[in-house]
């Protein structure tokens, strides 16, 4: 499958934003509650935007129910979770510790958790342990279309530094396997990546990176960027083409959909003029 060409993203709803940290605590005020992320949404739907690129985080599993819930209202709505929610755990484990946390988030019950846990521990096997998280992030999804399943750029870069490639492999096939989804990736290392996934056979992954006028998180350089995308080889979605504020929406638009190869976009905004502003002009500009 090929990722619809606009993406609605999450940031602005739970408070994250890489330049300004008042700006981060006024949007963490606004969006308090579901209900003002669903106004939100709704507009985003609204517009023609079917698809909310989230993080995993406790409220979206509210969102999805009341997706289910609606489907004459939401017949086309997609999620594209982003595993892990690494500060849920984080600070699970800070609070209580590793097993307690384990306990905590298991999706099937203590004894499974310790079962599982206690293989993985013994015989090294850290695939298991992934497999349990995913699964555990998953449940907060049942009954909506997950079409695509993400790993947070926190693990994915994390296991590229380690070199532990074969992890990427094993969870591509763990989310064909167990979810008939396909696996995307999130990355700030957007060469290196589909270096390794090509390794690993892992044909036209799907990859979501920074990609901005300032190369702001984009390690390898803009150049580089830009001649891995343009090789047609991947499924690439822009994220932070904003650089968080530092670029002006309309200059940073018209520069990354004038990206060779490029496939998709993934924005977040937290009113309906700008959801309709930033969708028109990237319209206008892929001639959608």
């Amino acid at each position: 499958m090929t990722p619809q060409k606009i993406l609605f993203g999450d940031n602005q709803f739970f408070g994250v934003n890489h330049m300004s940290e008042e700006k981060a605590r006024s949007q963490s005020m606004k969006f308090r509650d579901t209900a003002s992320i669903m106004r939100v949404l709704d507009d985003a739907y609204d517009a023609g935007i079917k698809v909310f690129m989230c993080t995993t985080y406790d409220r979206v599993g509210e969102i999805a129910g009341i997706v289910k819930n609606n489907p004459q209202r939401y017949p086309d709505f997609e999620f594209y979770p982003c595993m892990p929610y690494a500060h849920k755990y984080a600070n699970s484990v800070g609070e209580v510790g590793i097993i307690k946390t384990l306990k905590n988030f298991s999706p099937s019950g203590v004894m499974n958790t310790l079962v599982r846990g206690a293989v993985s521990v013994v015989t090294e096997d850290i695939s298991k342990m992934m497999q349990l998280l995913v699964d555990t992030e998953m449940k907060k999804f049942e009954g909506v279309k997950t079409p695509v399943i993400f790993l947070q750029n926190v693990v994915t870069d994390l296991l590229l530094g380690l070199k532990f490639y074969d992890m990427l492999g094993d969870y591509h096939k763990y989310i064909q396997d167990k979810f008939g989804a396909e696996a995307g990736f999130i990355t700030m290392n957007l060469p290196l990546l589909l270096r390794v996934l090509n390794e690993q056979g892992i044909k036209n992954p799907i990859v979501c990176a920074n990609i901005n006028k300032i190369g702001f998180r984009m390690c390898g350089g803009i150049e580089e960027y830009k001649k891995v995308i343009a090789q047609g080889n991947s499924r690439v979605i822009a994220m932070s083409v904003l650089a968080s504020g530092a670029i002006p929406p309309k200059e940073a638009i018209e520069w990354v959909c004038n990206i060779e190869g490029l496939d998709s976009i993934v924005f977040g905004a937290s009113s309906a003029a700008n959801i309709n502003n930033t969708k028109s002009l990237i319209d206008e500009l892929w001639n959608l």
